[in-house]
């Protein structure tokens, strides 16, 4: 082996399998005593046994540690997701969730032995109302997505209440992409419907497309440009003139949250996403939790079981005749109710609308340090995230993934890239509130050194990222021959 295999840069060192370091004889873990006669399985039923490398405890330490080395996370540094909110998670909310009578709690234990588990999602329903101004909740739905479908089953059986079967709904362009999936699986035909000029809705465009036939629209508010969608009040009075509801994806509740009246402006329906808004783990296939708020006319549609409150106790009731039903097995992702809870506890009503105050002037912050440097679509004040574009780099053939691809050699985490898809060739920069203006700062000088480099030395953008584990990748050869074993 050449030195140069043994190390990459720095103290990211190179990692083989297990299986090559495992030795005969090496025991990290003592197995304890059976207190039961062995017994051979047969493997015409199980299959063979499996190999198991043997690797002393060190070993064991020092490999997974050294495979930690090589990610990168909101806890190692700034992850501008835009459309995703990566914030930083308070780690006391992760040490109440991990208490014993929380994680440890099966779900199938009776009622009287979680009553505390119980009242905790009672409250954390009322404290998510009251939040958003809507009148119920169920935290069932286990992410986004699944809220979305929730939604969009609220609203089938909501007109099918009316004996109404409407086929359509509106999509507007700037609205996440999983929605009109959502409303496809529930039979109804989305209507893609085009925002302005000025990256929002019009009410002339809606009442273009709204009839008895269309079961609502599907509004993400702030949209997927960071932009508040400024007409929504009047918009919801012209859906329910004809007889439809407002469903609004609250994927981007982080610049709204605790200063707007969701309930007020004519939403009708209203998912949340705890993984964004709520400051609990997001992404890489955990657990997410996507509850559903909803107005009064809609609290009989919920799905089943609720949680009630008998006396003094609290309980799971299915003696909702009008419901849609269950969503899943159990409740939901219990451990991230929790985390959500503690946050709103821990931050209290000013320090929610602190959070979301900050989200948006951080991201204003960046929209302005980096104007004219970037293409700015829509030259107005944004909301939690600014959406930029890579026409000024398109002269000297760079586009946005090589912008994306060089800031990772600044040690920053890529933004979301074209999307929306509105944009062409779309930068998506979500800050958060947790990043200070140091951290923002030398995102913004990163920015710009890369523009710099992109009409000076275009070519250390088109093999970017030099630095990283991992450099660039045949992403052509990934899609036409992809390797999918295991």
């Amino acid at each position: 082996m050449k030195d140069s295999d043994l190390a990459t840069t720095g103290l990211v060192r190179q990692e083989p399998l297990l299986w090559e370091k495992g030795r005969e004889g090496r025991e990290g873990f003592s197995m304890p005593r059976r207190d039961v006669d062995s017994f051979p399985m047969d493997e015409s039923l199980v299959g063979p046994k499996p190999e198991v490398p043997s690797l002393s405890e060190v070993e064991i330490v020092r490999h997974y540690t050294r495979l930690s080395t090589w990610n990168f996370g909101v806890d190692t540094g700034m992850y501008p997701l835009g459309s995703c909110t990566m914030k930083y998670n308070p780690k006391v909310n992760e040490k109440l969730a991990s208490l014993p009578g929380f994680a440890g709690a099966h779900p199938l234990l009776p009622e009287r032995m979680v009553q505390g588990n119980l009242r905790l999602m009672f409250e954390l329903e009322r404290h998510l109302a009251e939040i958003t101004g809507m009148d119920a909740v169920t935290l069932q739905p286990a992410a986004g997505a699944q809220g979305e479908l929730t939604g969009m089953l609220l609203i089938h059986a909501y007109h099918k209440s009316k004996s109404r079967t409407p086929a359509k709904i509106l999509v507007p362009d700037t609205a996440h992409g999983t929605n009109p999936a959502s409303a496809a699986l529930c039979g109804m035909r989305p209507v893609s419907l085009k925002s302005g000029d000025n990256g929002i809705l019009s009410k002339e465009a809606v009442l273009d497309l709204m009839d008895e036939d269309t079961a609502g629209i599907m509004v993400t508010n702030p949209n997927t440009l960071g932009l508040f969608e400024e007409n929504l009040k009047e918009i919801a009075e012209i859906v329910h003139a004809k007889g439809g509801l407002v469903y609004g994806d609250g994927a981007n509740m982080n610049a709204i949250m605790g200063l707007v009246d969701i309930g007020r402006i004519g939403v009708d329906i209203l998912h949340l996403n705890l993984h964004k808004t709520f400051s609990t783990p997001h992404g890489g296939g955990g657990p997410g939790s996507g509850p559903v708020c909803v107005n009064r006319s809609l609290e009989p549609f919920l799905p089943v079981p609720r949680i009630v409150e008998r006396g003094e106790e609290v309980a799971l009731s299915e003696d909702f005749p009008l419901s849609i039903g269950r969503l899943h097995g159990f409740y939901g992702s219990f451990g991230i109710m929790v985390r959500a809870y503690c946050y709103i506890l821990s931050m209290g009503a000013e320090g929610l609308k602190q959070a979301s105050r900050l989200a948006v002037l951080n991201a204003n912050y960046i929209k302005e340090r980096l104007k004219g440097i970037f293409h700015l679509p829509f030259d107005r004040p944004c909301m939690h995230e600014c959406v930029f574009s890579d026409r000024f780099q398109k002269a000297q053939k760079i586009i946005t993934v090589d912008i994306a691809k060089r800031l990772m050699d600044y040690g920053f985490h890529p933004p979301t890239i074209y999307f929306p898809l509105v944009v062409d060739g779309a930068i998506m920069i979500e800050p958060t509130e947790t990043e200070s203006k140091e951290d923002l700062d030398l995102f913004i000088e990163a920015m710009k050194i890369i523009a710099e480099e992109a009409k000076e030395n275009p070519e250390l953008l088109k093999k970017a990222p030099a630095k990283c584990k991992v450099k660039r990748l045949d992403e052509t050869l990934a899609a036409r021959r992809p390797c999918l074993a295991g």
